[in-house]
């Protein structure tokens, strides 16, 4: 395994500045979408097409408006999603290497390179249905996902695999909201993954312009998210603070995606504060 496929800081990038921006000056600070392929020539070509998808960009781009710009809540355009489909790649990949089976490997007899395609696309998609609206945009992602996966996915298989393929990553998507049951490996892939992306990085813009909520203040705490080989489970999950208000994230967020999820058997989590916690509040007035 190469350096760059072990890949243990995931979290590195920080959400653009866009507010004023008009459609030729976003796109001109465009995101690129990049993930080790390991020798998997379908995720590299699925890769290749999103990239050149200026409608999918388009659709992440109005996503982040309307959470950034409109409703002051942290990143869900396309840094947010490079970083989870990355969280999620590199966790399938640390499970099928300790043994764990695929959903569409035991039921469909395909490939992990196929379930990588899975988890990979469906981070991408997974918060689509924002550039609709913030209620329900778990429920909005799955339509306009799926006109998006009936695009790309007949690049990649035959109509028989694209089919079961689309059906796997809508399922992935549904379950990452909240109560969503995951019945495949991927699709709590998925949802772990997303619950991942905490670092402080995507707090950035709600907290900096005035927002003291628990959510905001824990989010900016939380310096970095690694992952490993685990010691008893297959994959380790450090999350490293500077303020031990980060904690939040893990006990109620982390632990509630974490629930149902079917990844409980495999993951170790654990937080590290560093030797001085620093402050992150001088006062606050309710």
């Amino acid at each position: 395994m190469t350096a760059e496929e072990r890949r243990p800081e995931v979290a590195e990038e920080t959400v653009p500045d866009d507010v004023g921006r008009d459609v030729d000056g976003r796109f001109e600070r465009r995101i690129a979408i990049n993930v080790p392929n390991r020798r998997n020539p379908t995720l590299r070509r699925a890769v290749d097409l999103v990239n050149a998808d200026d409608d999918l960009y388009a659709l992440w781009t109005v996503a982040n408006v309307n959470a950034i710009e409109r409703l002051g809540m942290t990143d869900h355009g396309p840094v947010h999603v490079k970083i989870v489909m990355n969280l999620a790649v590199r966790m399938l990949r640390l499970l099928v290497d300790a043994g764990v089976e695929p959903s569409i490997v035991r039921n469909y007899g395909m490939s992990p390179d196929d379930a990588e395609v899975v988890v990979a696309l469906a981070a991408l998609m997974h918060d689509l249905g924002m550039s609709i609206h913030r209620s329900d945009h778990e429920s909005f992602s799955l339509f306009v996902a799926q006109d998006k996966l009936r695009e790309i996915l007949p690049e990649l298989y035959d109509a028989r695999r694209a089919a079961i393929m689309r059906a796997e990553v809508l399922h992935a998507i549904i379950s990452h909201r909240s109560g969503g049951k995951p019945l495949t490996l991927e699709a709590g892939i998925v949802r772990i993954a997303d619950a991942l992306d905490m670092a402080k990085g995507r707090a950035r813009i709600p907290f900096e312009s005035g927002s003291t909520s628990i959510h905001s203040v824990s989010a900016a705490a939380i310096e970095g998210v690694s992952l490993d080989r685990g010691k008893e489970r297959p994959i380790q999950v450090t999350v490293r603070m500077s303020n031990s208000a980060g904690l939040f994230q893990l006990d109620q967020l982390l632990r509630e995606k974490l629930s149902g999820s079917g990844l409980e058997p495999y993951l170790e989590i654990q937080a590290r504060l560093g030797e001085t916690e620093k402050s992150l509040l001088t006062d606050f007035t309710l």
